[in-house]
């Protein structure tokens, strides 16, 4: 094994490492807000509507969060995959 696909195998496990580790919160917040929202969806339905609710044609400020925090996991993912790819050359050129 030579030293570029040692030094390939290294940043790929480290890429993949931070990724794994930055991604966690916003994908954990992201299922919060959904879960919230759920709630507040069966709550509306027994309730029958709520007078404050945001109107229809314009996205809830936790629909911008959630597509923000969304955003954020899929970049971290794509670090993640460039991890791997850089993981697999490393062996390949072993």
């Amino acid at each position: 094994m030579g030293v570029a696909s040692l030094l390939l195998i290294a940043a790929g496990a480290a890429l993949i490492a931070v990724a794994g580790l930055r991604v966690r919160e916003p994908y954990r917040r992201y299922m919060a807000l959904r879960e919230q929202e759920q709630n507040l969806a069966r709550y509306d339905s027994w309730r029958g509507g709520r007078r404050t609710a945001a109107p229809e044609t314009q996205p809830s400020s936790a629909r911008l969060m959630q597509a923000e925090l969304r955003r954020q996991a899929q970049r971290w993912m794509a670090v993640g995959g460039v991890g791997l790819l850089l993981v697999f050359l490393g062996f390949w050129l072993a």
